[in-house]
């Protein structure tokens, strides 16, 4: 039975309104989306519940900044600093530095880390390198099969507050166990530092559906 003129106009005349309600529900879905996983970056960095509960676990790792000739980055050099904290509570026997190095450098950022840690007084018969990443993915790859090869079961990831949150998403998808400690005397801050929440949110949302390694990839 052919459908009366009424009934076509009525459907149609809906059809622009459902586009719309449908693409306002997508919209605000993905901005819901982006403000959980913004919130989830922000507070991770804040969080020092590692700090106050003094648990312990197998060793710190500290992930890796740009570093200059052999000298830390001011951004590494107050992650290490915080490294030196850690290692003082102390909270574990081991610490990994990890990084490699840019074309044309004489230094990995591991071994400038390992170098200002001695310094700092940090017994350099407990640091554990791993140069060959050259991104989080890559670095927390390499730990993941030291940690295995040494049979560690915990470890405690050092960075900036906004990276903390990837870091840990991306050891969880390594099937490592790992608490997080942010430095609290970083360089970044102001509107750099909210800039660098909001793309570390962004990469976040990405990579949960990716995952890390296919966003790292897309990345290169």
């Amino acid at each position: 039975m052919p459908r009366s003129p009424a009934l076509v106009d009525g459907v149609s005349s809906n059809l622009p309104r459902r586009i719309t309600f449908v693409s306002l529900g997508v919209v605000g879905s993905l901005l819901l989306y982006f403000l959980v996983s913004l919130v989830q970056v922000w507070n991770t960095g804040r969080d020092d519940s590692f700090l106050r509960s003094r648990r312990t676990v197998d060793a710190i790792v500290v992930l890796g900044a740009a570093q200059y000739d052999g000298r830390p980055s001011p951004q590494l050099r107050a992650r290490l600093d915080h490294v030196v904290r850690l290692w003082n509570v102390p909270v574990a026997p081991l610490v990994v530095v990890t990084g490699g190095k840019q074309i044309g450098d004489r230094f990995t950022e591991a071994e400038a880390s390992r170098d200002y840690l001695v310094s700092k007084g940090v017994p350099v018969e407990v640091i554990v390198i791993e140069s060959r990443g050259a991104s989080t993915y890559q670095s927390l790859e390499a730990v993941r099969d030291e940690a295995r090869l040494n049979q560690w079961n915990d470890v405690v990831l050092v960075s900036d507050p906004y990276h903390l949150k990837r870091a840990q998403l991306v050891a969880s998808e390594l099937g490592m166990a790992a608490e997080v400690s942010a430095t609290r005397d970083g360089v970044v801050s102001g509107s750099s530092a909210l800039r660098r929440n909001v793309r570390e949110a962004l990469g976040i949302m990405v990579g949960r559906i990716t995952g890390f390694r296919q966003l790292e990839s897309w990345l290169q």
